[in-house]
């Protein structure tokens, strides 16, 4: 009659209990995801942005050389240096790459540097919220405007970048902005400097 007793079907509860902060960690794990696809699709606009910049420059540089200049080369320039530019800052934001000086806020507290730093996300969240709606707004008087070399291009296709980065942007903000109010002391303290909070 000696024996041990069967074995139970389930694991032992210490296995199975849900760690306490699972739920948080799996939803900052998405957040993670989400930032990192967010990214790359940024990086492959701003890619596309500079192989088309680069050829069409390439392409009227050689175009001048054998004497027939394009009459819309550099109009067209301007339009994708300056769309290259929104989209590249909206790429900075994500990347956190904007440039700061972080020698003052480094020497504060972890407290009131992450005070500052959610305070100054706030504003620039703001900013840009007003700058996307502004930009929004006058599209329609544009839209009967168009490029002087291209006149089937309108302006408000041209100037339709500075809502879409504004958002774009604004994304990219809030994002941070949860880091900020999601860190803990002392475990985040090394990431909460000017140069990741303040543009």
């Amino acid at each position: 009659m000696s024996g041990a007793p069967p074995s139970s079907p389930h694991p032992p509860r210490s296995r199975s209990a849900p760690s306490p902060r699972g739920r948080g960690e799996g939803w900052g794990e998405g957040l993670r995801r989400f930032r990192d696809g967010y990214g790359r699709l940024l990086e492959i606009v701003v890619a596309a942005l500079m192989i088309v910049l680069f050829a069409e420059v390439t392409l009227g540089v050689v175009f001048r050389a054998i004497g027939r200049s394009l009459i819309w080369y550099d109009e067209v320039a301007s339009v994708l240096l300056a769309w290259l530019t929104f989209y590249g800052a909206a790429l900075a934001s994500v990347k956190r790459a904007h440039i700061g000086c972080p020698e003052v806020v480094e020497a504060m507290s972890w407290r009131a540097r992450r005070a500052l730093n959610i305070v100054a996300e706030v504003l620039v969240i703001a900013f840009f919220i007003l700058l996307g709606g502004v930009g929004a707004s006058v599209l329609p008087v544009l839209a009967t405007d168009a490029l002087v070399s291209l006149p089937d291009i309108p302006m408000s296709l041209v100037q339709s970048v500075i809502p879409i980065s504004a958002a774009l942007i604004v994304i990219a903000e809030v994002l941070h902005l949860v880091d900020l109010l999601r860190a803990r002391e002392p475990a985040a303290s090394a990431g909460l400097s000017l140069a990741e909070g303040l543009h």
